[in-house]
């Protein structure tokens, strides 16, 4: 059968790529014609369009590149065309996919939503686009499935989350040649600075993380550049000699780390699921933070604590994201009771997520409804 596959953001490649290998290995004449990343190509996909080109953040961000973005719609909907899907799956990226889900059921084509949009968070309205454009829904967040089934009436199925098959499955590496490979002191413990992946986001996230450094000299400090962003980005923010810096290698890095800063998003859980002790961080424009504030209806911003339903890991959001804040924060994550009673909820977080094969449920549900 052929699959077109829709994702938009970093983490999207990664799930778009082991759902790719498992569509493959459910269906053995499997096409999939895919919007992601390097991953979904590594993996199979034949990719239309990389997700660098689509990476708009932020109220300002999006409303200067409506241009780019209605010019991504119009040939996306050319290219189903063109290419025949017996199936479309979304992957996330709400604002996008959303609209081509729109298009394509009423072109007669079999549309799936794999990885929900987060409308439990905001603009919750969006549950009537899909109910009347998405043929079959997999949440990977167990109370997703109340939301959808419960309050909504929307029957949806839950898979469990890819990523811990993503870093379960991972063959194990050397530490030690780890921090060789990459110019890391061989004895400091690593603190992880997971900045984002975008732009604007790294660029506020950087210079409050690194601002900590001078406090804990014991450590090495470590940024995780991410794969959408070149090297000479992050030059500015390595002047510091003992900074170091690993390129798209972030699940290695934290495998080694003894802590970790991390911008609200994926990484939390990512972190989470590595049982490193963290601190969440986010700041934004003005403007940006002023909408979201007015439309984000939940009492926490990382997927740690929205999953447990409580404060497992520390937010600094906004103004409380600053020198002093982080400092005591960070100091409490090295300690060993704080970090012992992080670790138990971790364990506890996993369970919640399902267990293993998150990928593989998913793309046998696909291949045997499309």
């Amino acid at each position: 059968m052929k699959y077109y596959i829709i994702a938009g953001e970093a983490s999207g490649d990664l799930h778009g790529s082991n759902l790719i290998k498992a569509l493959k290995t459910k269906d053995a004449d499997a096409v999939v014609r895919c919007w992601g990343g390097d991953l979904m190509q590594e993996a199979g996909g034949d990719l239309v369009k990389h997700y660098k080109d689509m990476a708009f953040m932020g109220f300002l961000e999006v409303l200067s590149n409506l241009g780019a973005i209605f010019r991504n719609i119009a040939f996306c909907k050319e290219d189903i065309k063109a290419f025949q899907p017996d199936v479309v799956i979304f992957i996330d990226y709400s604002g996008f996919n959303l609209r081509i889900a729109k298009w394509a059921k009423e072109h007669h084509y079999k549309t799936n939503y794999y990885i929900s949009p987060q409308i439990w968070a905001s603009r919750e309205s969006r549950i009537k686009k899909i109910k009347r454009d998405i043929d079959a829904m997999y949440v990977i967040l167990p109370f997703e499935k109340d939301f959808y089934e419960k309050k909504h009436g929307f029957p949806v199925h839950f898979v469990g989350h890819p990523l811990i098959d993503a870093i379960g499955d991972r063959p194990p590496k050397d530490e030690k040649v780890f921090r060789e490979q990459n110019n890391l002191d061989l004895n400091k413990p690593i603190i992880a600075l997971l900045p984002g992946s975008r732009k604007q986001e790294v660029q506020k996230m950087l210079s409050v993380m690194l601002s900590v450094t001078k406090s804990f000299e014991a450590y090495q400090f470590v940024i995780a550049g991410a794969p959408s962003l070149e090297r000479d980005f992050y030059a500015i923010f390595l002047a510091d000699p003992k900074i170091g810096f690993v390129a798209n290698k972030t699940y290695d890095l934290l495998s080694f780390s003894y802590a970790a800063l991390v911008t609200s998003g994926t990484a939390t859980l990512e972190t989470a699921l590595f049982k490193i002790p963290q601190v969440v961080c986010y700041r934004g424009n003005w403007l940006s933070y002023q909408i979201a504030k007015r439309i984000i209806t939940l009492d926490y911003i990382s997927l740690v604590n929205l999953i447990m339903k409580k404060e497992v890991v520390k937010e600094l959001i906004q103004n409380d994201l600053n020198t002093k804040n982080l400092t005591v924060e960070l100091t409490k994550i090295l300690d060993g009771g704080h970090r012992e009673k992080l670790f138990e909820a971790y364990y506890e977080l996993e369970q919640k997520l399902g267990g293993k094969g998150a990928s593989t449920k998913a793309a046998t549900l696909i291949a045997e409804n499309a």
